[in-house]
């Protein structure tokens, strides 16, 4: 007879519903700062420091942003990417500090400051230098308070409280120190060269301070009479070089050709209406390029007089274009010889290369070091030509380019051609301002003397590891070609070029007792002791201070930055040199890679990292460089107002940061979703391992093949996860751990394993394997998740161990043990896998048909044809795979309308009802519900629960 007291009971206490205080919503701009508050709080970074004491380091100095404004997203790029590195290294057992610093000298904030002047109407010159330099660091110093706020609230752990500053005392002293050992080296000197110049900055520029933007210029062609020649048919010619820079035809000393080259004197016979050019000039140039100049000079007819080789030039010498203008003074009346040149090419131009050797690299190695050809200086350090310079003298070299400005008009009938040319040009990246190559005295660190080039080349060959590995050959190129160091600037703001030189000549003193009272100086009263102190007290009794002079440049920024490892890495007990790792965007392979690799190869003759990461740069959605014109700068402060910062942090992540990025909303929409997926799978496993405890775990070969699959899968994610942690690359990190939570956990194991910790009792065998398994999960997910997710890993974390736990961030990766692997049953499960989408297929066609309403409501017939597919499901509960009330395996042949999946061959499902009664319990509907008469309305296995369950808490037992 039945319980007629049980017949309408309501079983929803006896349910294990997940339980758990973590909240669906995350909240995270409200609640990432609180967090923040109690880390400071609990001095949490120095308590991981004072925890990892002994541990092997892992060093990654960090490169200096500069101190002159907000953080945008390049920033927050580079700064999440290195937190997320330091705290794997940190979780893999090693002492991982984390040192932030800032680069607070140059251009950038010297020129905010002559802004402010220049509102006011006053000259820069006019301020007293070291007033100007205290404005200088004043700003910089309230730009690193900013920066530093926005980037602890990006997550970013560090020793924020003692960072390293370029302008701090011991760091300029340190500077100093390090160019004094370059100095003694003979790696130094003072040279008259072209260098890359701004005349709107009034300095000169290294490579990494130039951009190149497309700019019009104007494209002259210029005939220089030829006034010796060995070859006859030259007499009476003219040579036609082709340049787009005029302003430099008053530094013109040489022509340039090309001694492979083949080349031809023609008499011009025809030209077109408007053309400069008349018949009967005869000409020498190029013939692969013939046609080209025929075209801008408007030639319709030429005939031919000779052909040559270009090596039958050697000897010929022309006339400047303005030899003998009556204006100029004879300041022209000098020889212009044809000099053999590699650089010569017939790609553009004429065939000969207009050649000023004080305004370009190639121009001054072919004319002044392969043939002494003395270099003139013809403009100032604001772009206008000296008073010397005749017919030009005090025009702006921006003024006088136009077809009819000064040096055009003085050409008169020299001038064959002038058109407008659009082209790339070198841009000040501050200023951007169009630059040009001024000859000037300069301090250079020569790449050859010292063998400086030839170190950097093998300690990127033998001693660097480069991710991605292209970044070797870029860098390598760089150093192998490029020029002699420029390290002064003509500027106010930074570390002066501390270097006594004797008057009249350019040797410098090196005495060790001069640099070390010079060192000492800077140490005590920062860089501003250079100018203010009296020299004589410099030079101490040894040298008499008339007989020096004092050098008053400023040393290039490059030089501050690429002295950071002496002054961070080597100065601080925390650290170690060389750097483990040096991370920064792709541009610095010419910028503080190189600056840093070339310092410290000159000073200690080797690199100073042992490991290279680059990155790309952000972009707009569309794949844009941002920029306020367009109207395109994503925010990253904004950002994080309105989403949090781990979900900037998980877009960093899901990047192939290593190229450039894109960022926009849509994309950042992609995170947003993607992390409340993976925050649905942490609140699931908070809510179901409520109340676990040590005595239910089961030992792994007690457990179902279906619990020994995932603990398979942790072993296979924990070398995943460690092996992209030592690559750097947490792409595959992340995608592997989002899979693992979707796919995995929250779309198989607690789909399937729900019915079991919801239903089951609790000290049934296969709710306890769960519950184990569970506990395994969490342990290893939330761990290998917080190095990016650090406040939503944190807050989980405390959720379940409580509030006085330890931080997640104290923890290490927990070792995986080697018998969870298991690769046989791995390949078991990816069958059994392929075999389960098959008939979950089938039951959504079902529900959209609308024939059932929920899988338990069917009870399908599975044909089967694949022996390999029914062997891999041999013992398992397939209506429990399948979440089915009942499920039943053919090897029988499928009827042709059954359904099926084109890429899981074998396998074919008849939909079907489920027969029998709902459990009032679990839902599943069987024959056996109502056989029990103390609880009709449930199945077996639920009455079983509730009769235990019911003991356990006292309640009467039903008969």
């Amino acid at each position: 007879m039945a319980d007629d007291t049980q017949a309408d009971r309501d079983y929803r206490d006896t349910l294990f519903l997940p339980e758990t205080d973590f909240p669906m919503r995350a909240g995270l701009p409200k609640a990432e700062p609180r967090w923040l508050d109690r880390w400071a709080a609990d001095g949490t970074y120095a308590r991981q420091r004072e925890n990892s004491a002994g541990r092997p380091k892992f060093i990654l100095h960090d490169g200096p942003p500069y101190a002159n404004g907000d953080i945008h997203m390049g920033h927050a790029m580079n700064k999440v990417l290195k937190d997320v590195i330091l705290r794997a290294r940190q979780m893999q057992g090693y002492d991982a500090p984390y040192v932030p610093g800032w680069d607070c000298h140059g251009l950038p904030i010297e020129w905010k400051i002559e802004e402010k002047y220049r509102k006011k109407k006053k000259n820069k010159d006019e301020v007293d230098p070291v007033e100007f330099r205290r404005e200088c660091r004043a700003f910089a110093d309230q730009w690193i308070d900013v920066q530093k706020a926005q980037f602890k609230r990006l997550g970013i752990w560090g020793d924020w409280d003692n960072p390293y500053i370029t302008m701090d005392y011991e760091a300029e002293a340190t500077i100093v120190e390090e160019l004094l050992k370059v100095a003694g080296t003979g790696a130094l000197y003072r040279g008259s060269k072209p260098v890359m110049w701004s005349p709107v900055e009034k300095t000169a520029l290294a490579e990494a301070e130039v951009e190149y933007h497309d700019h019009i210029s104007t494209q002259i062609d210029v005939a220089f009479p030829v006034v010796e020649t060995a070859l006859p048919a030259l007499d009476g010619a003219e040579v036609v070089i082709w340049t787009t820079t005029p302003w430099t035809i008053p530094g013109n000393r040489a022509i340039c050709y090309g001694p492979e080259i083949d080349y031809a004197v023609v008499r011009v016979v025809a030209v077109a209406e408007g053309a400069r050019v008349a018949p009967g000039r005869v000409l020498a140039l190029a013939e692969a390029l013939a046609p080209q100049v025929w075209a801008r000079l408007g030639v319709t007819e030429v005939a031919v007089l000779a052909r040559f080789r270009g090596a039958e030039l050697a000897g010929t010498v022309c006339a400047h274009p303005w030899r003998g203008h009556a204006e100029a003074a004879g300041g022209y009346d000098f020889d212009v010889p044809l000099l053999p040149g590699d650089h010569v090419t017939v790609d553009a131009g004429t065939g000969f290369v207009h050649t000023a050797p004080g305004h370009g690299q190639e121009d001054y190695e072919a004319a002044h070091l392969g043939h002494g050809i003395e270099v003139p200086h013809t403009v100032d350090a604001d772009g206008r030509y000296y008073p010397h310079v005749a017919l030009v003298a005090g025009a702006h070299v921006y003024k006088v380019n136009e077809p009819d400005g000064p040096v055009c008009t003085a050409l008169g009938e020299r001038l064959l051609a002038a058109s407008k040319f659009a082209h790339s040009y070198p841009h000040s990246w501050r200023s951007k301002a169009p630059l040009i190559f001024r000859n000037t005295a300069q301090w250079f660190i020569s790449m050859e003397r010292t063998g400086l080039r030839e170190r950097a080349l093998t300690a990127l060959d033998e001693d660097v590891r480069f991710v991605p590995a292209a970044g070797k050959n870029r860098i390598r190129s760089m150093v192998a070609d490029r020029p002699d160091w420029v390290i002064s600037r003509q500027r106010a703001w930074g570390v002066p070029i501390t270097l006594f030189v004797r008057k009249g000549t350019d040797e410098y003193l090196v005495d060790p007792a001069v640099n070390a009272r010079i060192v000492a100086a800077v140490r005590d009263g920062g860089a501003d002791a250079w100018f203010t102190t009296d020299p004589q007290e410099l030079l101490g009794p040894d040298h008499d201070a008339a007989e020096f002079e004092r050098v008053d440049d400023i040393l290039d920024v490059w030089f501050d930055s690429g002295s950071t490892h002496a002054f961070v890495l080597e100065k601080r007990a925390e650290l170690q040199s060389p750097a483990d790792l040096y991370l920064e965007g792709s541009d610095q392979h010419r910028g503080w890679f190189q600056s840093s690799l070339l310092e410290s190869c000159a000073t200690r003759g080797r690199a100073p990292y042992k490991a290279v990461v680059t990155h790309g740069f952000a972009q707009d959605a569309q794949g844009r460089k941002m920029s306020k014109s367009l109207g395109n700068v994503v925010s990253p402060l904004k950002l994080v107002d309105q989403y949090g910062a781990d979900i900037v942090r998980l877009w960093v992540v899901s990047t192939d940061y290593f190229y450039d990025v894109r960022i926009g909303d849509e994309i950042i929409k992609g995170q947003v979703d993607a992390y409340r997926k993976m925050r649905n799978t942490l609140r699931f496993l908070l809510g179901t391992l409520n109340g676990f405890d040590a005595a239910e775990r089961v030992a792994v070969g007690d457990m179902p093949a279906l619990e020994r699959w995932v603990l398979h899968r942790l072993a296979e994610l924990d070398d995943l996860v460690r092996r992209a942690a030592d690559d750097y690359d947490f792409v595959p990190y992340y995608q592997a751990l989002f899979a693992f939570c979707v796919n995995d956990l929250s779309a198989f194991y607690f789909d399937i394993r729900k019915d079991c910790l919801y239903c089951d009792a609790p000290d049934s065998l296969r709710r306890r394997a769960a519950r184990t398994v569970l506990d395994a999960v969490f342990d290893r997910l939330i761990l290998w998740l917080s190095p990016i997710l650090v406040f939503t890993a944190e807050e989980v974390w405390q959720t379940r161990h409580g509030g006085a736990a330890e931080s997640v961030h104290l923890q290490t990766f927990p070792a995986t043990p080697a018998d969870w692997r298991d690769d046989a049953l791995g390949q078991r499960w990816e069958t059994i896998r392929r075999f389960r989408r098959v008939v979950t297929g089938a039951l959504e066609g079902e529900r959209r048909a609308k024939r059932i309403g929920a899988s338990l409501q069917a009870a399908p017939r599975v044909h089967v044809s694949d022996s390999a597919i029914v062997a891999a499901l041999d013992g398992l509960d397939l209506s429990e795979l399948c979440i089915t009330s009942g499920l039943t395996l053919t090897d029988a042949p499928a009827p042709d309308d059954a359904f099926q999946l084109d890429d899981v061959a074998g396998v074919a499902v008849v939909p079907a009802l489920a027969a029998g009664d709902k459990c009032a319990r679990c839902w599943r509907i069987l024959d056996e519900v109502g056989a029990r008469t103390d609880h009709p309305a449930l199945c077996g296995r639920c009455a079983e629960a509730v009769v235990a369950l019911d003991a356990a808490r006292g309640a009467p037992v039903s008969a």
